[in-house]
């Protein structure tokens, strides 16, 4: 019943965009806080961004700065994260998750539910 479905990942050169999207379906968007998270080969899931449930605000890991933009459309139970200028390093798999919080947190512990991810390559 709880489920959360990634989909825009892809191939893209350098310096190219994508716009991911996580929908959500088996309760309600609205009272959870929701993350991005990206896993890259031989590294650890680390936190990308995250909307706030609380007031919508929104935070972004440095190396995403300036680049990405999380945006969330409540009506529709969806969670947008615009990715532009995109390097290979981004390349990943791609996670959104929800926590059942007021504020954003970038620990994986915190998040309950997951998506199944969306691959992401930046290549030339």
């Amino acid at each position: 019943q709880l489920q959360l479905v990634e989909s825009g990942g892809g191939l893209v050169q350098p310096g190219g965009s994508l716009r991911l999207s996580c929908a959500a379906s088996g309760f309600n968007f609205n009272y959870y806080t929701i993350g991005w998270f990206r896993q890259a080969p031989g590294k650890g899931r680390e936190g990308v961004s995250c909307i706030s449930r609380s007031d919508g605000s929104t935070y972004y890991a440095d190396s995403v700065k300036g680049r990405f933009t999380i945006s969330r459309d409540n009506a529709k139970n969806t969670v947008y994260l615009q990715m532009n200028s995109l390097k290979p390093e981004d390349t990943a798999v791609y996670y959104c998750a929800a926590a059942w919080r007021t504020m954003c947190v970038f620990a994986a512990t915190e998040y309950n539910n997951w998506g199944q991810g969306t691959q992401v390559t930046i290549s030339s």
